[in-house]
């Protein structure tokens, strides 16, 4: 067994081709103050950055970057990201960076549809940032879709959209190897069904969902806090796709050759009926398409000369639709003779996703619905604590929520010290 969770790597296709089995670009994880102080590199992680953190292609052609949304507001943002990272990246209490936090306030409540047709006249821009936005995984014209758009953009300006070398699977090493040499074990291969098979520790942290927790922890919790739990709910699923190919994707607009990141859709309109879709019950036909193209630039992936991607959309919650046609469809429309390079597929579902990784309740990677009121009350007002001593939640149902960031357990972490006394300031 494999520890890593949804930061793992496998050969999903063929012999030689290492494909990410869930997250595949970490636009977060070079810039985590969870991970700062972390010497990751010295057990063997890497990063790789692109050139361009994100593209996104037309029709016609041409495609946006991540840059052709920088605007003369955004600037001190860009500059002080790592502060605001520190503010923003966690539970809501009063900013160490007011000034910054009430610039990026002015921009987070708003639905990402209405902000981008308010600050961008240009169409492919509105369209980049509806992209960008899509990532929520809740609808565009929901209040907070900005909250999440905001911090990915400003990350890539910052620090790129980066992968690691070798897959995702290096980070889940390194921070393994780095455990290890501070005197940790990992156990794998043993499910927990009580707290009692963990014995008498101070602090216990558990990255599960809510309902998980109830599970293992419910009968030593008030009902009413497990009622809360229970209540907890999910968002859509997603369908992933992964794919050996024999040369790189043929994009009809040369800036995607540059990004290891390319966001398939076409217009903002399309995005809006494709990030809806799924919270109707519905599969979109022509769905908003995340890509990444990681041997472009990490060539340790696949056999000299040949490649992979990495593709999903969202779908409703526990769907068992195949999108692949679709998907495929979609990358074709953008990079036509991509069907032609394809040596080897791989297709999970929503359940095909939660079989290999619990913690994907019906296929939703974001850990549950970022609604407006799971943004703020993430699950609980409790949020971290909860009423069993020593016991604390640090998974993606957690602030910030989801990503490879590693914030929901630091911050887990903090609060369980904080109360034991540890002064962490």
């Amino acid at each position: 067994p494999t520890f890593g969770g949804g930061t793992r790597s496998a050969e999903l296709t063929l012999p030689g081709f290492v494909h990410d089995v869930c997250s595949a670009v970490h636009p977060f994880g070079r810039c985590s103050p969870a991970w700062r102080g972390f010497p990751l590199e010295r057990h063997g992680l890497k990063w790789i950055v692109s050139p361009v953190p994100l593209a996104h292609p037309f029709d016609d052609g041409d495609a946006a970057v991540s840059n052709d949304l920088a605007r003369r507001f955004l600037r001190p943002l860009v500059a002080g990201w790592d502060e605001l990272a520190a503010d923003i990246l966690g539970p809501l209490r009063p900013p160490r960076h007011p000034l910054l936090y009430a610039r990026f306030g002015m921009l987070a409540p708003w639905p990402a549809a209405a902000l981008a047709r308010a600050m961008y006249r240009d169409p492919k821009q509105r369209a980049l940032f509806g992209g960008i936005a899509a990532h929520s995984i809740v609808p565009l014209n929901s209040p907070l879709s900005s909250a999440i758009a905001w911090p990915l953009w400003l990350a890539g300006q910052s620090a790129g959209w980066p992968i690691p070398q070798g897959g995702a699977q290096k980070i889940a090493d390194a921070l393994g190897c780095y455990l290890r040499s501070l005197g940790g074990r990992i156990v794998t291969s043993h499910r927990v069904k009580s707290l009692r098979e963990l014995g008498d520790g101070d602090v216990i942290l558990a990255d599960l969902t809510p309902r998980q927790l109830v599970d293992i922890a419910g009968a030593e919790m008030p009902a009413s806090y497990t009622r809360r739990l229970r209540r907890f709910r999910f968002g859509p699923g997603v369908f992933q796709m992964d794919w050996a190919l024999s040369g790189p994707i043929p994009w009809t607009a040369p800036q995607c050759a540059k990004a290891c990141t390319v966001h398939l859709c076409g217009t903002l309109e399309e995005i809006e009926a494709s990030e809806i879709a799924p919270w109707k019950g519905e599969h979109e036909r022509r769905p908003f398409i995340l890509l990444a193209q990681p041997t472009l630039f990490d060539d340790t992936r696949a056999p000299q000369g040949k490649h992979i991607a990495w593709a999903y959309c969202h779908v409703p919650n526990a769907s068992t639709v195949d999108m692949s046609d679709r998907i495929e469809e979609q990358v074709e429309r953008f990079a036509p003779g991509f069907r032609s390079l394809i040596i080897g597929r791989s297709k999970m579902n929503s359940l095909d996703l939660q079989a290999r990784n619990e913690n994907l309740q019906g296929g939703d990677v974001a850990g549950g619905a970022m609604t407006v009121s799971q943004f703020f009350l993430r699950p609980t007002v409790s949020m971290y604590r909860t009423p069993r001593r020593g016991l604390y939640l640090c998974s993606s149902s957690t602030p910030p929520g989801a990503g490879v960031h590693g914030m929901c357990g630091y911050q887990a972490a903090r609060a369980a010290l904080h109360d034991l006394g540890v002064d962490m300031e």
